[in-house]
């Protein structure tokens, strides 16, 4: 049997000799190229923790002292240390989650992958404890680097190192890069750790910013983060944390575990708040991933693990089209921007970044920072195109009403990711956005329905001025175009009967047009009398769908946003206004959390399939 094999708790790992653990990490890196190769996920950031995640577990004792990932992406070797060696169904319907899960084991406490909370939970869970008098259990957070540059983490480490007698343990996996390389001044004070180990004088200004005055709030920060002039090589080594009152250990090799479990001891037994500086690699053991200069496999599809080349070969995402179309633009326009938050490649900015390198602008995690900043931008003359997931927009949803809105910014915002997204479970859906998007005065939405139709929507988006704009797609491939039979005042009609007479007009919105037109000619083989249009720019509801439902018996509008506050809850609000009675149907996803699964599963579970909706307008009609 394997020492992997062997391995059903932290007990077990703490039994292990030398040798053995040594043993331990080659078999679990082993492991892990073995079988995320089979079935994707986040291969990287595991391959650089697997030493880190050991010593934890031999210095810790898991779950009562409370273990939190940030991101939860790199707790594959945790799941691994904790007896869950079952990877067959990772990140698929049924199998393991691809980030901790409280439904998995007892050792898992924050499942929502979203950056630079884990300080904020773990000074939570130390607080409580403290307060139950339970000061003997420690609170270990292990933060991504790259998580660091959002604010909401500095908003935490202010109030924890206040704290002087609280048993926390922040441990920072340094690895230079949380998706692409870090940056800005924090990721410049790290590489200044990674080198020196003197004192050098703490400026006074650089100790009245960022200790003596109230630094409290998230945007502040990351604002504070990206002037990194000023704080480059004049900040003490350990003087950033130390003079905010944290106690600093480090660096330490994070892939030697001896090293490591001495310095995780030291920080045990403190007593108070401690950070932990390891430095790792990310990818480490694994030469393709090694050798990747983009991200090192941070994340990968089904691949060969002898070659590192992907599998599956699917055609143009859409992401690539608006990637090509952006930098088409930026030729023609020299005010358009544009700006993300540490996710330059998946977003489809690197082509733009690299033709445009002075009108590209990466701010980290830090979507809030990302949101004001382009309303500045729009202020002093340029259009922003911020490009994110859309699970994020949930994180700066202030700044989009205040910053951008209030001041009728024109900036336009790209969500990529939206709908369901499959794999990476309840916090990666992108299916708040529209809802968010709504209450937003001024705001104009358009969802394309296939590539065909990103580029036009974009052009659009950049040419006003006066308000935000947002454009949002899917994950994936794109389809064939869908090209409408008419346009109505904007509004494109894609099927209809001939005669005029409608029963059913169906208002499908964005990727949902395809599965919309098959719930058409399911109803028109019933002998219903259907009419699909799509809005384009959905929200506000164009007046032409108003227009248009009047000549129908009856409106049903399908959408993969939540049916809580999404398109439809507008269109029946429009009808209403304006008079008109006729029954409207929501179709969408749930008021719920969604676990992971492939998109087709989750819309299936939901009943957002053709068959599902067709079935459901049948029996209203009837």
């Amino acid at each position: 049997m394997s020492v992997l094999e062997g391995i059903q708790g932290p007990e077990d790992v703490k039994a292990l000799s030398r040798g053995e653990l040594d043993t331990l990490a080659e078999e679990i890196r082993t492991f892990l190229v073995e079988e995320v190769s089979r079935t994707g996920g986040h291969l990287g950031p595991n391959l650089g923790v697997v030493e880190l995640t050991m010593a934890i577990h031999r210095v810790f004792d898991s779950p009562r002292d409370a273990v939190v990932f940030d991101t939860g992406h790199q707790s594959y070797v945790h799941k691994l240390l904790t007896g869950r060696h079952d990877f067959s169904g990772l990140r698929t319907q049924g199998g393991l989650s691809g980030y901790p899960s409280r439904s998995e084991s007892e050792h898992d406490i924050v499942e929502s992958s979203h950056a630079s909370s884990s300080l904020s939970w773990a000074h939570g869970i130390a607080a409580g404890r403290a307060v139950a008098g339970e000061r003997d259990r420690h609170t270990v957070a292990v933060i991504g680097d790259g998580a660091l540059t959002g604010g909401m983490a500095w908003e935490a480490i202010n109030n924890i190192a206040a704290e002087r007698d609280l048993p926390l343990v922040i441990i920072v996996n340094d690895n230079e890069r949380s998706y692409a390389p870090t940056r800005g001044g924090l990721a410049d004070h790290l590489a200044t750790l990674r080198t020196t180990r003197g004192y050098e004088r703490f400026l006074d200004w650089g100790k009245h910013t960022l200790n003596r005055t109230p630094v409290v709030g998230g945007a502040m920060y990351e604002t504070l983060h990206g002037v990194k002039k000023g704080i480059k090589d004049i900040v003490a080594p350990q003087g950033l944390f130390e003079d905010l009152g944290l106690k600093y250990v480090g660096p330490v090799d994070g892939h030697d575990v001896a090293a490591l479990e001495a310095a995780l001891r030291r920080a045990r037994a403190y007593g108070g708040p401690v950070l932990v500086h390891a430095i790792t690699q990310k990818g480490r053991g694994y030469d393709h991933a090694m050798n990747h200069v983009g991200d090192q496999f941070h994340a990968v599809g089904v691949i060969n693990p002898e070659t590192g080349l992907p599998l599956e070969i699917s055609g143009r995402s859409w992401t690539d089209e608006f990637s090509d179309a952006l930098v088409e633009i930026g030729e023609e326009r020299d005010d358009v921007v544009a700006i993300t938050a540490a996710m330059m490649i998946p977003v489809g900015l690197e082509a733009f970044s690299e033709r445009f390198p002075e009108r590209t602008f990466d701010v980290g995690i830090a979507e809030q920072h990302a949101t004001t900043m382009a309303a500045g931008l729009a202020y002093a003359g340029l259009h922003p195109v911020v490009a994110i997931y859309a699970t994020f927009l949930n994180r700066a949803f202030d700044q989009l009403l205040m910053d951008c809105a209030l001041h009728r910014a024109g900036v336009t915002f790209v969500l990529d990711r939206s709908g369901i997204t499959g794999p990476d479970g309840a916090s990666h859906h992108g299916m708040w956005d529209m809802s968010i998007a709504g209450i937003v005065p001024g705001l104009r939405l358009a969802a394309p329905r296939d590539g065909q139709q990103i580029p036009v929507a974009l052009r659009a988006a950049v040419d006003v001025s006066d308000g935000p704009t947002v454009i949002r797609f899917p994950k994936g491939s794109v389809g064939e175009a869908i090209e409408a039979v008419r346009t109505v005042d904007g509004v494109d009609i894609l099927a209809e009967p001939d005669d005029g007479e409608v029963d059913l007009l169906l208002v499908a919105v964005g990727a949902m047009v395809a599965p919309s037109l098959t719930v058409a000619e399911k109803l028109g083989a019933e002998g219903l009398r259907v009419r699909v249009v799509d809005p384009v720019w959905a929200l506000p509801v164009p007046d032409a769908v108003v227009e248009l439902a009047r000549s129908a018996g009856r409106v049903a509008v399908v959408e993969d946003n939540s049916v809580s506050g999404g398109v439809g809850t507008h269109v029946s609000r429009a009808l209403c206004d304006t008079g008109i009675h006729a029954p409207v149907d929501l179709f969408g996803l749930p008021r719920d959390f969604l676990d992971h699964g492939s998109r087709g599963q989750v819309l299936d579970r939901v009943g957002l399939t053709p068959d599902a909706i067709s079935a459901r307008l049948l029996d209203v009609l009837r």
